[in-house]
């Protein structure tokens, strides 16, 4: 949840960073106008509080003095009533300005370059040299398809399009990605947690995926209940509503799921193949930490992804998202894209954001500092993604005869 304090403190800029975001004016106004009700509402309710206040205490001194009260008595009456209205008027105002509040997205951050899509997006650094192959390099899919690696056809068989069934060494190849994950972000640090698949609409409003993304999600029918599509919501969410021994921060996670989305905006798109799927696999990097530390540990969770591709000897880069490629929940995100020699481009792996206080004032994150309680700062990234992370491997370590080499670091997994 946005703060709505900077629509007063700082409305130009805090206009401009939501723009940048692609909300249009017409939310914006409604934003606005719903503030200043909701303002002038809780002003007017002040005041006939002072009113009651003072009355109150008059009666009690005519009382004392044996003087007649009862027409002040009915003026408190009537003033009564009117405090429960003006009660009742800011409550509703307060519920209809959190209902538009919900489905405006995070401020940007002040270094991220304010732009329409992801050609705007600005490339940071380099990571590896791509290989240079004395054959044509083929995609996934073909190498997939002729190893016995990737069966689409039952994939699609038994669950439909975007769904893909692993076989033999390709299912032996994403486990060991996935056991070789986990164990090198625990090196670095961060605790591994395993978490439910399900979770309710609280939690998906925590992080920001509900009331606006409610359509990408797999709902499980007459209960509150829905497939994660990505486990930084329940992660993230083993601490809402709490608060935190603020000498404890930074928490750092990490997690291995499968991913449910129902990629509702993606009609057309990576049709062949499974470089977009309605399920897939994924080991999340999640941190909570105090305001202060926050961008040093999107630093740290930036080079924990782009180490563990350097690792795997996968070449890749780092781009820093534009304000309007970001994702609703991120104030500021780098990306780390990966070579694929047979699509002769790169592509996104991992995604690593600092959410700032969004999620926090959603979740009801805090902690701890000195006698004050404060909103933690929430960062996810992905560390990698494990079906991409797969195809990547498969691109960059394909031999002449279509045979996959298995790089060194994971053949203790194989």
């Amino acid at each position: 949840m946005i703060n709505l304090k900077l629509i007063e403190t700082n409305f130009d800029a805090f206009n401009k960073k939501l723009k940048a975001k692609k909300v249009n004016d017409g939310v914006l106004s409604e934003l606005l106008n719903a503030h200043k009700a909701l303002k002038a509402a809780k002003f007017e309710c002040e005041n006939v509080q002072a009113v009651q206040n003072l009355k109150s205490k008059e009666v009690g001194e005519k009382a004392r003095k044996g003087e007649d009260v009862s027409a002040l008595k009915a003026e408190l009456e009537t003033n009564k009533k009117r405090l429960l209205e003006l009660n009742a008027a800011v409550l509703e105002l307060e519920t209809k300005l959190e209902n538009i509040a919900s489905k405006v997205p995070n401020l940007i951050d002040d270094d991220v370059p304010f732009g329409a899509d992801e050609e705007e997006n600005v490339c940071l650094k380099v990571v590896g040299e791509p290989r240079k192959f004395d054959f044509a390099p083929k995609e996934h899919f073909e190498l997939g398809e002729a190893l016995g690696w990737l069966d689409f056809e039952r994939g699609a068989k038994i669950s439909g399009s975007r769904f893909t069934v692993l076989r033999g060494d390709g299912a032996r190849l994403s486990r060991a990605l996935v056991n070789f994950m986990i164990d090198f972000n625990a090196s670095r640090g961060f605790e591994l947690v395993n978490v439910p698949f399900l979770v309710n609409s609280k939690t998906l409003y925590g992080t920001g995926q509900l009331p606006k993304f409610e359509e990408d999600l797999y709902k499980v029918r007459d209960e509150d209940l829905y497939l994660i599509p990505t486990s930084e919501v329940p992660v993230t969410n083993l601490y809402n509503d709490t608060i935190i021994d603020g000498e404890k921060l930074p928490i750092k996670m990490t997690c291995y799921s499968s991913c449910f989305r129902q990629e509702a905006g993606s009609a057309g798109r990576d049709t062949r193949g499974m470089i977009r799927q309605h399920q897939f696999e994924k080991v999340e990097l999640v941190s909570i930490t105090r305001p202060d530390q926050s961008e040093s540990v999107l630093e740290e969770m930036v080079s924990c992804a782009s180490d563990m591709l350097s690792a795997l000897g996968l070449p890749h880069r780092h781009m820093l998202l534009c304000s309007g490629d970001l994702g609703f929940s991120a104030a500021k995100t780098v990306d780390l894209e990966v070579w694929l020699p047979g699509q002769n481009k790169y592509r996104e792996i991992s995604s690593v954001s600092n959410c700032r206080d969004f999620q926090a004032r959603r979740a009801k994150i805090r902690f701890k500092d000195g006698k004050r309680n404060e909103l933690a700062n929430t960062l996810n990234g992905s560390s990698l993604a494990v079906g991409r992370t797969l195809i990547a491997v498969m691109e960059n370590y394909q031999n002449a005869d279509g045979s996959v080499s298995v790089p060194d670091v994971l053949r203790k997994y194989m």
